[in-house]
């Protein structure tokens, strides 16, 4: 490929991911450098106060956030951004797992894409409430005849073809809301992408999936959590609780203003009080002209460790009732802006009695680290599954080269599988 045609090429190559959340909204840019590699080339991040548990209040304020996360990516790219991949999250998320079965119907009994895409259409013919849409429809494990927990039956003989499918549904008006301040934002929501989803592709590995792991992304308003087993999600569901209810409880038990309560949250708030030094004090700004005052850092840590348990609490209590906590092997992933919080692991391992991790976006190339933090794993996650999309519709481009921890050729066929069946 000639030089100007590999610049006019790289050029509408880039792909911008939109994560808009309910304290902040943040913006990816990545792009296939010239050896068709990913990198990361900008991102934006904006306060968001239109937003209240992932479900849109105010649509002015929230295109504003959207318009300054993306401007801000903007800028650090040199990129000028019409159209975004954009998370949906909240809430309103709910799941279902789902069987079809279809007659093998491709010569001699060999199975085609088009067998697999017709045991996928009877797998999501499920009734649905009128104001809930399907957002995704991903492939589990599939049986051909007697021969059970394939995972790629293509070119397979067989005569009957059964898949396991999960389904994820969300509120119509919800995404339609959402979708509507991107428009008039002025940018295009291309594709709508389970936020959850999208961050289990930046921080899980091929064997967490494999061996059965829980993804528990704690953001602003809600705390959004996806079991994985044998390479593939089966359980998804939402708490309606996350940072932001921390951040009241600190506002209201030390009387100080909303921002104030955050600054500290984010700055010395620990939700592990054995880590915390008898002797330590932290200032708490006053307010109406008080003057500031001191108080033991394990006075804050009171107040924070007993909100953050109750999350965890819920969210074990939810998959005890769903009969998935036995499935979870490889133990619990942490990630979201809220996990930040110091003592998160600790805290999540006492409850949850299995291992713990944070989970950040791995090294992709292009910025050095201002994406590498679990606040951003939605939004890059975002952008490496357009990558993989784009990826499977382009075979001049290697594969491997889409993330630099280079991934099974198996993991990935299933990541594009997916996308190949419902993100596109």
């Amino acid at each position: 490929m000639c030089t100007e045609a590999r610049r006019h090429k790289l050029a509408d190559s880039f792909i911008a991911g939109l994560d808009i959340g309910t304290t902040s909204t943040r913006a990816v840019v990545g792009d296939f450098n010239e050896e068709d590699q990913l990198e990361i080339i900008g991102v934006g991040v904006a306060p968001s106060t239109g937003l209240r548990r992932g479900v849109v209040l105010n649509i002015e304020a929230t295109l504003s956030s959207v318009s300054a996360a993306i401007e801000f990516a903007e800028l650090m790219s040199g990129r000028e951004i019409h159209s975004c991949v954009m998370g949906v999250s909240g809430a309103n998320v709910e799941c279902l797992n789902s069987k079809g079965v279809v007659a093998v119907a491709g010569k001699g009994r060999e199975i085609t894409t088009e067998d697999i895409a017709r045991v996928h259409e009877a797998a999501k013919a499920v009734s649905i409430p009128m104001d809930r849409e399907i957002l995704h429809v991903i492939p589990q494990v599939y049986s051909v005849d007697t021969q059970k927990d394939i995972r790629d039956p293509l070119h397979m003989m067989g005569v009957r073809l059964e898949s396991e499918v999960h389904i994820v549904t969300t509120s119509v008006t919800t995404s339609q809301n959402m979708a509507k301040c991107v428009n008039r934002a002025g940018y295009k929501p291309e594709r709508r992408i389970l936020g959850c989803l999208a961050a289990s592709r930046a921080v899980l590995s091929d064997d967490e999936r494999d061996l059965g792991c829980l993804l528990l992304d704690i953001g602003g308003g809600t705390t959004d959590l996806m079991v994985f087993k044998e390479g593939a999600p089966w359980y998804t569901a939402a708490i309606p609780a996350g940072g932001m209810q921390v951040t009241n409880d600190i506002s209201i038990m030390l009387s100080v203003l909303m921002d104030s309560a955050e600054r500290l949250k984010r700055e010395a708030a620990c939700c592990w009080l054995e880590s915390v030094d008898v002797d330590e004090l932290i200032v708490v700004p006053g307010i109406g002209g008080r003057e500031p005052t001191e108080i033991p850092r394990r006075k804050l840590c009171a107040i924070v460790q007993p909100r953050m348990e109750e999350i965890f609490l819920m969210a074990k209590e939810k998959l005890e009732k769903a009969g998935w906590y036995k499935e979870i092997k490889a133990g619990v992933v942490l990630t979201g802006g809220a996990s930040l919080m110091v003592g998160a692991s600790e805290l999540a391992q006492s409850v949850f009695g299995l291992p713990v991790h944070l989970g950040s976006p791995p090294i992709i190339g292009g910025l050095e680290s201002e994406y590498r933090n679990p606040g951003f794993a939605t939004a890059v996650g975002l952008v490496l599954l357009e990558a993989d999309a784009r990826v499977a519709a382009d075979p001049s481009r290697v594969q491997q080269t889409t993330r630099k921890d280079k991934k099974s050729a198996s993991s990935l066929g299933k990541v594009l599988g997916w996308i190949k069946d419902k993100f596109i």
